[in-house]
């Protein structure tokens, strides 16, 4: 099976999880995950129609998509990789939607360059629904608090929340947290689900989901 094919099948398993969900069809956004995929691979599924992909590191996505882009102007792209403050830069200049705002420095060194650059990228809190210590993301108890200083000390406007649940837990409770904290700080969009538990995010209240390996199968392990 191509990646033509997979993504096909992977709209389709969409549409039926909005169904058993009670959700209005179209209302879950289908973000193709391209890291470590080179255009050859990206450009067949932009032929088969879609047009959001995700990458996880501004240098990657630097190599790539602007040529992409050249052929096919209606793309966005969004970082769903953790962003460092000397990047922040390049990202701004580069992605429609930054979906790792996850610390003070990272929200103040964007707003400067989205006011140097002119540009506007829509903004997400990712959140360590885990409280994993190795792991990038603001910690549940923090959340409200962190959104409302993007937005009055730093001018920001956040537009959803991203999480990554602990891969060896059951994903549920951490969409259902991260659900519950949107509606705490009064966000209403909720980026979760991968591959594996999509279908669940999407019973959870996904208005996003990010799927890499369901659509361009199986990565090169040493590619990262």
């Amino acid at each position: 099976m191509n990646a033509t094919d997979r993504l096909k099948d992977v709209l389709d398993d969409v549409a039926l999880a909005e169904r058993e969900a009670g959700r209005a069809a179209g209302s879950v956004t289908v973000v193709a995950v391209s890291k470590t995929f080179g255009t050859e691979a990206i450009a067949p599924v932009i032929d088969a129609g879609q047009r959001i992909f995700g990458e996880n590191r501004v240098q990657e996505a630097q190599a790539k998509w602007p040529a992409l882009r050249d052929k096919t102007p209606d793309l966005e792209l969004r970082l769903i990789g953790p962003l460092q403050s000397n990047k922040a830069a390049d990202a701004v200049a580069l992605f429609d939607v930054i979906e790792t705002v996850d610390r003070d420095k990272i929200a103040r060194v964007l707003a400067a360059e989205m006011k140097k650059q002119g540009r506007q990228p829509r903004l997400y809190v990712q959140v360590n629904t885990g409280s994993e210590p190795q792991k990038a993301g603001v910690d549940p108890t923090e959340v409200s608090r962190f959104v409302e200083d993007c937005r009055t000390v730093h001018g920001l406007t956040i537009e959803g929340l991203m999480c990554i649940p602990p891969f060896d837990e059951n994903p549920g409770p951490h969409f259902a947290l991260l659900e519950k904290l949107a509606g705490e700080a009064g966000v209403a969009r909720l980026s979760m689900g991968m591959s594996a538990d999509f279908e669940t995010a999407i019973a959870f209240g996904a208005t996003s989901v990010r799927v890499g390996s369901a659509i361009f199968g199986p990565r090169d392990k040493l590619a990262g």
